[in-house]
């Protein structure tokens, strides 16, 4: 039952910073979109590389529930992107270029034409 409070206890700190970029961003440049999302999704790409790297090389230990708070948690709420990331540069260091290809391309082009058919639908029916 820890991991699990862990997990939505980090989700809201990570939700709670990513709705502050977005007011940072829109406060910035007028409008969050596209800033927000880009700030956003480098911030927890390096988050995530750099405790992926200290915890590789034990310069970082953290308990399971630890990294449940931190890695699904709060980079979670703050962006699946890193996880998306952290799970391609894993399959390249396993050598499974071919994977991390695919993944990219899979995620990224089918997740534009999912967001692009649900607008399609959505808009159409009514």
């Amino acid at each position: 039952m820890n991991t699990w409070v862990a997990v939505m206890a980090g989700g809201a700190l990570g939700s709670l910073a990513r709705h502050l970029v977005n007011i940072g961003a829109t406060r910035a440049f007028g409008r969050p979109a596209p800033y927000a999302v880009a700030i956003v999704n480098v911030i927890g790409c390096f988050v995530i590389g750099w405790l992926a790297g200290a915890i590789a090389v034990q310069r970082l230990q953290m308990s399971s529930t630890m990294r449940a708070f931190v890695f699904v948690g709060i980079l979670g709420g703050f962006t699946t992107f890193s996880s998306f990331g952290l799970d391609t540069l894993t399959l390249v260091r396993e050598g499974a270029r071919t994977t991390a290809a695919v993944n990219i391309a899979v995620q990224v082009g089918l997740g534009l034409a999912a967001v692009f058919a649900g607008y399609a639908i959505a808009s159409r029916v009514g």
